[in-house]
């Protein structure tokens, strides 16, 4: 076990400075939080918050989502995943190196334990229009929302500087939810 113990794992994806994800373990001792980022920089301002906080709760990983989980993280070992606000590359030649692919979802599908949830924030609509092809025509997951498969308003869920940046802007923000099935609901 990562963590030494049998407590839940949740893994943020694509942390950027890691507000979000160190207000969560802050508030949710009793789970293991992962924060997976590439960009070093960003693994420093992440690392501080965890230290800041003195989180015994939270690990902080630098490197690219895919092979990174591959290598390190054992199958059906994680309860929820989160990718808030990933990068939309927004130009149509350009969409093939978004994270949410059928790739991605067969490595998300492998580390979420029966019943687990991959939760996906985006404020581009393309992007999000893009997450909800994927995730409907993959028949391991259900949707947590009814169509059109996604909320603008999660009480609750939490900020993270894009959240507030787009908000401020007047962008909606759309919340989508799926579930790995394999458990009683979602």
């Amino acid at each position: 076990a990562l963590f030494g113990n049998d407590k839940p794992v949740k893994i943020e994806y694509c942390s950027g400075n890691g507000y979000w994800v160190a207000e969560r373990a802050k508030a949710e001792p009793d789970c293991n939080w992962i924060a997976l980022e590439k960009k070093f920089t960003r693994v420093r301002k992440i690392w501080s918050k965890g230290k800041n906080y003195a989180l015994e709760n939270f690990l902080v990983v630098n490197g690219e989502a895919l092979e990174t989980s591959k290598r390190y993280f054992p199958s059906a070992s994680v309860s929820e995943v989160y990718v808030n606000f990933p990068d939309p590359w927004p130009k149509k030649r350009h969409a093939k190196n978004r994270l949410i692919q059928p790739q991605f979802i067969d490595e998300i599908e492998r580390l979420l334990i029966p019943g687990g949830t991959l939760t996906l924030v985006t404020d581009d609509e393309p992007y999000s229009e893009q997450m909800i092809e994927v995730m409907c025509n993959d028949t391991r997951f259900s949707s947590h929302f009814p169509a059109p498969y996604y909320t603008h308003d999660w009480p609750g869920y939490g900020s993270s500087y894009f959240e507030g940046l787009w908000r401020e802007q007047g962008r909606l923000i759309r919340y989508h939810k799926f579930c790995k099935k394999g458990a009683l609901q979602c």
